[in-house]
């Protein structure tokens, strides 16, 4: 049965750190492009970053570029995004996608003092 199970979420203070990871299972991890979306309240859900199966970055959202980072270890089956400088608009719920219209259940990342 195919899973993507993000975690890593949490409460951090603006100009703080958080790296969420997406432990996938199920399938071979190496066969696929990865990407990483998030959803603010109210908001449509956008594309933050995308890497490619070799570990080749496609796509940072100019929103986040300079600032998160994408990263892959496939043979542990894991994706990773690190997120620095976090500001009060990356508050989201942010998910890991597979194409093929996978998700996984998402990890609330909330940005405040």
């Amino acid at each position: 049965q195919l899973q993507l199970v993000e975690s890593g979420g949490g409460l951090v203070q603006p100009g703080g750190s958080l790296r969420l990871s997406c432990e996938a299972s199920g399938f071979t991890l190496d066969n696929y492009a990865m990407r990483w979306y998030r959803q603010a309240p109210g908001k449509e859900r956008e594309l933050v970053a995308s890497i490619g199966s070799t570990g080749i970055i496609m796509y940072y959202a100019d929103s986040v570029k300079g600032r998160f980072t994408i990263s892959r270890d496939n043979d542990k089956n894991m994706v990773y995004l690190q997120m620095n400088k976090l500001i009060p608009e990356d508050t989201a719920v942010y998910y890991c996608y597979r194409p093929g219209n996978y998700w996984g259940q998402g990890t609330q990342v909330t940005v405040s003092s």
